[in-house]
């Protein structure tokens, strides 16, 4: 990761809200090219919200987010469409059709948006399968999978389209831990050998330790981000007791000291 490249992602003062509720207020950041970038925080604090403002699922009250320097927030039609290209999102359930096999669900993205032969399609697919473990296992079906293979089979189907970002939900919740650190590999083996800038929702401290380049730290109070950087920077030197008691599993009293 070259820190003086530019940013392929943008988020400027971005303030979203449902309603009359400010969720989230004048909240900035970037992300570079290739790196791990962890989003956490609390309950209710905007973790999903603000993923969903990044795919370009709402619109914001004000503010912008770029991708690859072009504004998904405001962008329409075909411009539109290329910037969704460059992203693929696997959800916390992992939202397979489970009326599908596996090969089938990563087909699906192809067969939608691509014009090439289905052999090609066929062979992407069983590719997308294979980087991410499971290439003997393209004919079951999710309800024959661990929690663990199914969001793999998730990230491979986000994979289908060549995407040059990832957006994981909440990667490691409900997996035990040694699914849990096979899911770390898989994503520091797609960041380094594919070049995969990966932005990821994640509470798992071992695991933020293990993958996260840089983190941002969402509080519902402050409406916005209370803590931003290197998570061992963090731990150890935030200004934030609040924030230094998070990274050091100690009981949190109240986020605004």
């Amino acid at each position: 990761m070259d820190p003086n490249q530019d940013p392929i992602i943008r988020v400027e003062n971005l303030t979203v809200a449902y309603d009359e509720t400010i969720i989230l207020e004048d909240v900035s950041f970037e992300v570079n090219r290739a790196e791990v970038f962890i989003i956490l925080g609390g309950s209710g604090c905007g973790k999903s919200t603000l993923m969903k403002q990044m795919i370009g699922l709402h619109a914001p009250v004000s503010g912008h987010v770029h991708i690859d320097g072009q504004d998904i927030s405001t962008a329409r039609g075909e411009e539109r469409l290329a910037i969704l290209r460059k992203i693929g999102v696997m959800y916390q359930s992992g939202a397979l059709f489970g009326s599908m096999t596996l090969l089938e669900n990563v087909r699906l993205p192809l067969e939608e948006f691509t014009a090439l032969p289905f052999p090609a399609i066929d062979l992407i697919a069983r590719m997308k399968l294979k980087l991410v473990g499971l290439g003997g296992f393209g004919n079951l079906m999710p309800a024959e999978l661990s929690g663990g293979m199914r969001k793999r089979a998730a990230i491979a189907r986000a994979m289908a389209l060549d995407p040059q970002i990832l957006f994981l939900d909440e990667l490691s919740a409900g997996l035990d831990p040694i699914t849990s650190a096979e899911m770390d590999r898989l994503v520091l083996d797609l960041a380094r050998n594919l070049g995969i800038t990966f932005v990821i929702i994640t509470h798992e401290l071992p695991s933020i330790y293990t993958i996260a380049d840089r983190v941002i730290m969402l509080d519902k109070a402050a409406k916005g981000i209370i803590a931003k950087g290197r998570p061992r920077d963090l731990k150890d030197h935030s200004e934030k007791p609040w924030v230094r008691r998070f990274f050091n599993r100690e009981a949190l009293g109240d986020a605004s000291t």
